[in-house]
């Protein structure tokens, strides 16, 4: 008798504790399925942040590259009144900022979204670019006279 009270008290125990343990997985699935939709909404948001930072990357370099457009016609306005000796230098430097320019709008314009990584990557290769592009334009412009 003794014996079949500890077996009928062990398949209890065993009983209990796989009740409890099912009924803690499911809740441990429906804590997984929560987190999941978070993560889901978490990474909706950073795409979505991600692909404003580019469209609102684009359209200020966009501006700085029709602001260069613009400097290279003053550049090229001012030309007609330099000397001839000095125009031949100065008109091939003005195509060199110019192609340098029409380089910059096409490398813009051929990004793909290839992940946050390589966005970051590509945007501070642009800028440091475009800041060099910038400082050539300025360079051209100072008259170095002693």
């Amino acid at each position: 008798m003794k014996k079949s009270i500890l077996a009928m008290a062990a398949c209890t125990v065993i009983a209990v504790s796989m009740f409890t343990a099912c009924n803690s997985s499911s809740k441990n699935v429906e804590n997984a399925r929560e987190n999941v939709v978070q993560a889901n909404k978490d990474l909706d948001q950073a795409n979505k942040e991600y692909l404003a930072d580019v469209e609102n990357y684009k359209k200020e370099e966009a501006a700085r590259i029709a602001a260069n457009d613009q400097s290279i016609a003053d550049l090229k306005t001012a030309m007609a009144h330099d000397k001839k000796a000095a125009k031949a230098a100065y008109k091939a430097k003005v195509a060199d900022l110019e192609q340098r320019n029409a380089d910059m709008k096409k490398r813009m314009e051929d990004y793909r979204q290839d992940g946050k990584d390589r966005w970051q990557t590509f945007k501070a290769e642009f800028t440091h670019d475009m800041d060099e592009l910038g400082q050539a334009f300025k360079d051209l412009t100072v008259k170095n006279v002693k």
